[in-house]
């Protein structure tokens, strides 16, 4: 009897240990990262592509404030309330201290400079997807932003949620660097920008039940992460913008005007604020992606 107990405590004890293992977040060391220095004015335009003040700008900033990286917007959902953090080049409430392999960490796997996990609020299932060399672009014009010594508000997670090594978990579920769909080599630019930086799926793309990305569904709509109403289905399925072209498309992310002439929405009026700054060849990118993407069924 008392060797059975000894052997089930060792199990124990080895499962934990495995558990633990698993679970750790991972990173890449200085050495792993193309030996360059990053450009600023090609990170500008990954900028725009990625929305970074949609989410880490003040609420209601207009003009310059909108390059005040501070933080401290809401993000309501059904594991907790999360609050974007101050990424702006401040040393105390920001990310001043940080140096260029952290910011490709925390992108690329979701890993703090502590080594905890950052929870998935941050769209690092998207940015995975990001090449080291534009995000060390992205990383040198974060530095030349203005700084704010704005203090970082906790998130509001209850337990089992509030454990984040559990992180780790839904990580090998869900964090994968590798292309969504397949495509065609004139497709490549369109899908690196929508599947990478633009993080278009963590909005347009249903989430399952532990609020991992369905990409069996990808792009084909489903609640609106933000509260009331759907994000519409961009895929040939969808009643939005299925009988739009792509010039229609590359038209609306410029201009923000619908082909009757609406006018674009919600977060969606914020996120045309960041693509009008595109360049008018990866609106076009962008709109040929979507025009291929495979049917799936209605979600609006």
């Amino acid at each position: 009897m008392r060797g059975a107990l000894l052997g089930a405590a060792a199990l124990g004890v080895l499962g934990v240990a495995a558990a633990w293992f698993i679970s750790a977040p991972a990173r890449i060391d200085a050495d792993d990262l193309p030996a360059q220095a990053g450009d600023p004015e090609r990170g500008a335009a990954l900028f725009a592509v990625g929305g970074c003040v949609s989410c880490h700008a003040l609420e209601g900033a207009k003009g310059a404030d909108r390059l005040v990286l501070a933080g401290g917007r809401a993000f309501r959902t059904d594991f907790g309330t999360f609050r974007a953090p101050n990424i702006s080049p401040d040393p105390e409430a920001g990310i001043g201290r940080w140096e260029a392999v952290d910011f490709v960490n925390a992108m690329k796997f979701g890993t703090a400079p502590d080594g905890s996990h950052f929870y998935p609020a941050f769209p690092y299932t998207s940015y995975a997807r990001m090449r080291d060399e534009d995000l060390l672009d992205l990383w040198a014009y974060l530095r030349i932003l203005p700084a704010s010594g704005r203090a970082n508000e906790p998130h509001e997670i209850g337990f089992p949620f509030s454990v984040r090594r559990a992180v780790g978990f839904w990580k090998l579920l869900y964090l994968d660097s590798g292309p969504v769909i397949p495509v065609d080599a004139e497709l490549e630019r369109g899908r690196y920008l929508v599947e990478g930086p633009g993080h278009c799926g963590e909005c347009h793309t249903p989430r399952t039940a532990i609020g991992g990305p369905d990409l069996a569904r990808w792009l084909g709509g489903g609640p609106n992460p933000d509260g009331e109403g759907t994000i519409p289905n961009l895929t040939p399925a969808g009643k939005t913008i299925s009988s739009w072209s792509e010039a229609d498309i590359a038209e609306y992310l410029k201009s923000g005007f619908t082909p009757d002439f609406d006018t674009a929405g919600g977060s969606m009026a914020d996120v045309v604020t960041n693509t009008a700054l595109l360049s008018d060849a990866d609106r076009l990118a962008i709109a040929r992606y979507i025009k291929a993407l495979p049917p799936v069924g209605p979600a609006e």
